[in-house]
């Protein structure tokens, strides 16, 4: 098998799992979402630590940790990723639990243009026009459906927005990626530790409350969440940026379908139109860095 193969097969297995993961969610709706939050939190700790330890990368953990400490900026970057993607999953485990999955794929829709955006403020990188379009296009469709909601999609945005800085710092980071991960769960892990504690303590949490099978999910979550984001750096290695940038629309897509199809969420003629939006701009922007793309490649 080709890297391409390889690198493509590993985006598409990331990419179905995110898409597919308000199922797994689901399986724990009765338990609340920070009590989950905290869960896959200590058990992707233990996963990642056991695959550190099995791929023999152990020194590389503990130089770069001498690293970060050695340069505060790094440092704060470091920390500043794992809030990030903590708040992330925050927001997307309370989304699915309280059936706005809808919402949550909407955010996830819009979450590469604002990448897009941050990498012009933030790494003075040069748009085309069609790009800027695509933009206008994005900012023109959640204004309008705004309006007609009367409310900002905060889910949706708060998705967006916390996903797309966290893509930042990791790129001003340059960390070996199952490090990063290891990290991330690592600097939270207090909080998740004493919070699960507390529940435990207080007699209001579900994990060894006499129910295997929600322990068994609660462990699971560190796996189903860190497996994705290990199968996503192997995709990143192996294949070019606008290949890995078309497969990630495969996520939200699968979630929508959910949400609608199987959970019967409610999807109004004005999300639609926002949706739609959004689409268009997902085009233009696609139609652009092919165009790019085929320049470079001539």
């Amino acid at each position: 098998m080709t890297e391409y193969k390889k690198g493509l097969l590993a985006a598409l297995a990331c990419y179905i799992l995110w898409g597919v993961l308000p199922l797994y969610w689901k399986l724990l709706e009765g338990t609340g979402a920070y009590e989950i939050l905290a869960h896959r939190i200590i058990w992707s700790f233990v996963f990642m630590t056991l695959l550190l330890a099995a791929l023999g990368m152990g020194s590389l953990f503990r130089n770069t940790v001498k690293d970060l400490c050695r340069h505060s900026l790094k440092g704060a970057l470091m920390v500043s990723a794992s809030l990030l993607i903590t708040a992330n999953w925050c927001i997307f485990i309370w989304a699915v639990t309280h059936d706005h999955i809808v919402d949550s794929s909407f955010g996830y829709y819009i979450n590469p243009l604002v990448s897009v955006l941050l990498g012009v403020f933030l790494f003075h990188e040069k748009l085309s026009k069609l790009k800027w379009a695509s933009i206008v296009i994005a900012f023109l469709g959640i204004t309008g459906m705004s309006i007609e909601l009367g409310r900002l999609p905060l889910i949706s945005v708060g998705l967006a927005l916390t996903f797309a800085l966290y893509g930042a710092a990791k790129k001003k980071l340059h960390i070996n990626p199952f490090i990063s991960i290891t990290l991330e769960t690592l600097l939270v892990l207090p909080w998740a530790l004493g919070y699960a504690l507390w529940l435990y303590d207080a007699g209001e949490g579900h994990f060894l409350a006499g129910s295997p099978a929600t322990d068994w999910l609660l462990m699971g979550a560190g796996i189903v969440t860190a497996a994705p984001l290990v199968l996503f750096s192997t995709g990143a290695n192996h294949l070019p940026l606008n290949v890995l940038g078309f497969c990630q629309y495969l996520s939200p897509s699968l979630s929508l379908l959910l949400g609608i199809f199987l959970y019967h969420e409610p999807f109004s003629t004005v999300q639609l139109a926002g949706f739609a939006t959004i689409w268009t701009a997902l085009l233009v922007f696609s139609l652009s860095d092919f165009r790019e793309q085929r320049r470079k490649g001539s």
